[in-house]
């Protein structure tokens, strides 16, 4: 297998955890499966462990929000990468590398602005 068609692959399946990772987070936030994000961010804004039930509802629609729109990208992005990377378009791999410089810059910048170090440390793993 050519190194491109490696890569272009890789890719593609980045692109399809992408959309499930963020079908996951719309449908099981508040779910006892996200506590572990739920344990990293929630002291950064909230005194207690306990969050009250207003809260959570609104952290279950943003999450819901946030994970629509990671699934909505992947999409976008698992197009782009089976059909016009793959035909080695110019286009297709600079909105790929600047679509991710300025989700990741924007993303993680907030994210340590606001104290949220997991989400920033997530991003760079990542």
């Amino acid at each position: 297998m050519k190194s491109f068609e490696f890569w272009q692959r890789w890719l593609l399946v980045v692109t399809l955890i992408i959309i499930g990772f963020g079908i996951l987070i719309a449908l099981l936030s508040g779910t006892a499966i996200f506590d572990l994000f739920d344990d990293q961010i929630n002291p950064v804004f909230w005194d207690s462990k306990t969050v009250n039930e207003n809260t959570e509802d609104f952290q279950q629609w943003v999450y819901g929000v946030l994970g629509a729109m990671m699934a909505g990208w992947g999409v976008s992005l698992a197009f782009i990468t089976h059909y016009a990377f793959k035909r080695r378009e110019r286009w297709a791999w600079i909105s790929i590398v600047v679509g991710l410089l300025v989700w990741y810059g924007v993303d993680t910048s907030i994210s340590v602005l606001s104290g949220v170090y997991f989400n920033a440390f997530v991003n760079s793993v990542l």
